[in-house]
């Protein structure tokens, strides 16, 4: 077997027709200049080249789902393995996707809170055991007498498929009707199903009238239907067209709440079954926020203060003029006053409506002039209105211009169903869980304490739960929670998050290729990083790290530096070997300042700034805790931290976002 990659005649970008040879199973760094030609032999000539052969190697049927990188412009390679890149570029921006669903920890979690969970009441609070057939009968003949009702098997609940033979054995055990996504068919008729998409079926098992003497008869259509559908049964109300699920599975008696058989789709909040139903699992809604429809309350309503789409055109005969003139003569103010100096009723009206109140609203056009009478919704409420209506993807980026984030009302951002969120295990609920930070998790697994049958079935759960969160923790990441959005994570961390994943899947032979995992990474983290790469490197296999990190470049077993300049001016290799090689080659910009040759000098002298501060007062974005900063104008300020202590909060989120409302207008909020 080779011990080295080979590369011939490399010529990508602004590689000027080079050899290298790389030694396998070794940390090796790319270093140089920023442009000098690093991504171009490491990403666009190596991994390309090894992820081409690997995906050729596949069959056709495969290569279809695969993105096929082109052939990069080199003569040869020799010695290559199949390569996995982990850049910087591949954050999800999904609002789905957290720490955990990246991780795929949160499988392991909706696994472990589905087998060992402990199922509470969603209201009152209360433990919940299995309900009996006795149960379910008591609390259907404590419905209204004269009431109609059909006893319904739930037999599929959100599965695919056109289902034509659960059709044909309900029509031969003597069935008549089902009712297939909430339409009733009979069964002698075509029931056209789309066969990729979810469906839900229940077959109709009895027809019966609340009375006294139906005890017996609804015994047996209830068991009947309980012995299809798996312990579960649908009573159906018909004249409200209400439905009350029973569960021979868990059920509450106080409260006549049941819920069906803990499953892993119960806690995920990407599927129907477990997702919160007001924000369908995202969270957080986007509502009209009042202070983005008026940015700047200095000016008055003619001046243009209300700058939302459809009202921010107040000239000459416009419907916007017409109710706001309306409105200033019904409530007594006027449309010259500055927004801040409005009375808050006044603020209230133009807002959320006149709440059914008419108007006298005058119009004089080419066409006609006269009055009518008419209430005002509001301009919140008629942005809302226009939102859900529209089909318009423009006219909605346009309108989401003047929303914001708002977390759910039901789930309070949590995401799941009230039945979800009660199921706990250790005295907690899988929300709170993922609340918690890696380390805090990790404290909990170890201390978590289950019965012995319950532990023989969570115990291979939790130990790859514990090695996953252990594998977060040695890249750096103790400090995320699962419950973090991937959208809101740095470059350096999704990197090392991929990195996490990688160690967890323990593959040997395998060619790594990192776009500077050190990014982001405070020194103190530095190590837990190196030791990371060196353990992947021990697996057996070769790490080839692009970097310009000096503690990356003194741990690596080989650096191979290109240069000498940038661009035109580089695409050569300019050395390669061990740390002490290169520092003692000549003419590696690289070597000089890892031996101290040259250096950045400090300042001598600090400037004094101009006497101004720009103050920051309860900055609370993420994990800020209400802090106050004053940073001092005309100087050059650094703002530091280890990671993830707020810096980007501090800077991006709240500084950035605020300036950039004030000053260039822009509709963010910190």
């Amino acid at each position: 077997m080779l011990d080295h990659i080979f590369v011939k005649g490399a010529r990508e970008n602004n590689l000027k027709n080079i050899d290298v040879d790389i030694p396998r199973d070794k940390l090796v760094v790319l270093t140089g200049l920023s442009g000098s030609g690093k991504s171009s032999l490491a990403f666009d000539t190596i991994y390309a080249e090894g992820q081409r052969r690997y995906v050729e190697s596949l069959s056709s049927y495969a290569r279809m789902f695969l993105g096929q990188m082109e052939k990069p412009d080199v003569d040869y390679i020799d010695g290559l393995s199949p390569a996995i890149s982990i850049d910087q570029k591949t954050t999800s921006k999904n609002p789905r996707s957290t720490v955990g669903t990246v991780t795929e920890i949160y499988d392991y979690l909706r696994l472990l809170w589905a087998r060992v969970g402990t199922p509470h009441c969603p209201k009152c609070g209360k433990e919940i055991q299995q309900q009996t057939i006795d149960q379910i009968i008591d609390q259907v003949m404590a419905l209204p007498e004269a009431t109609r009702i059909q006893v319904m098997a739930p037999v599929v609940r959100g599965k695919k498929g056109t289902h034509q033979k659960i059709f044909e054995d309900a029509r031969k055990s003597g069935y008549v009707r089902c009712r297939a996504d909430g339409s009733l068919y009979d069964l002698t008729e075509e029931i056209p199903l789309d066969k990729n998409k979810k469906h839900n079926i229940e077959i109709v098992v009895d027809r019966l009238v609340i009375k006294e003497d139906i005890h017996r008869r609804l015994t047996d259509s209830v068991e009947t239907a309980a012995a299809l559908a798996g312990g579960l049964v649908v009573i159906n109300i018909v004249n409200e067209d209400r439905d009350i699920l029973f569960s021979q599975n868990y059920a509450c008696e106080d409260c006549g709440i049941s819920i069906e058989e803990l499953s892993p789709r119960m806690f995920s909040f990407n599927n129907p079954f477990g997702a919160c139903p007001t924000c369908t699992g995202l969270g957080s809604q986007l509502k009209v926020d009042p202070d983005l429809i008026i940015p700047n309350k200095k000016l008055s309503i003619l001046d243009g203060a209300i700058t939302a789409s459809g009202w921010n055109n107040i000239k000459g005969d416009s419907i916007s003029r017409m109710y706001f003139d309306a409105l200033s003569k019904q409530y007594g103010f006027k449309l010259t006053t500055p927004v801040e100096e409005l009375p808050p009723e006044v603020m209230d009206v133009i807002l959320y409506g006149t709440k059914g109140e008419k108007l006298k609203l005058t119009y004089d056009r080419a066409n006609g002039k006269g009055t009518l009478m008419q209430a005002f919704e509001g301009v919140v409420n008629n942005l809302e209105r226009r939102y859900k209506e529209t089909q318009s993807d423009a006219m909605r980026r346009e309108l989401e211009e003047c929303m914001a984030e708002h977390p759910c009302p039901d789930c309070g951002g949590k995401r799941l169903r009230k039945e979800a969120l009660a199921v706990t295990v250790g005295d907690i609920n899988i929300d709170t869980f993922c609340h918690k930070s890696v380390t805090e998790a990790l404290d909990f697994i170890a201390h978590l304490e289950l019965s012995e049958q319950k532990m023989m079935i969570a115990g291979r759960i939790l130990k790859e739960i514990k090695s996953r969160l252990g594998f977060l923790q040695s890249v750096g990441l103790q400090y995320l929670t699962l419950s973090r959005a991937a959208a809101t994570l740095s470059g350096g961390e999704s990197q090392r998050i991929r990195l996490a994943t990688q160690i967890g899947s323990s593959l040997m032979g395998v060619l790594y290729i990192l776009d500077e995992p050190s990014i982001g990474l405070h020194q103190r983290d530095n190590d837990m990083l190196l030791d990371t790469m060196k353990h992947l490197r021990d697996l057996g296999n070769t790490l080839l790290v692009v970097e310009h990190d000096e503690d990356t470049m003194r741990a690596a077993d080989y650096i191979v530096d290109i240069g000498p300049g940038a661009g035109v001016h580089g695409g050569q290799v300019v050395a390669c070997g061990t740390a002490e090689e290169v520092m003692n080659t000549p003419g590696s910009i690289t070597g000089d300042y890892l031996s101290g040759r040259k250096k950045i000098p400090v300042p001598t002298e600090r400037r004094k700034g101009n006497g101004n501060f720009l103050t920051i007062r309860g900055a609370a974005e993420n994990n800020l805790r209400n802090v106050d900063v004053s940073i001092p104008l005309g100087t050059f300020t650094c703002v530091t931290g280890v990671s993830g202590s707020g810096k980007s909060s501090l800077v991006n989120e709240i500084l950035f976002k605020r300036l950039a409302a004030d000053l260039n207008r822009a509709k963010t909020r910190p």
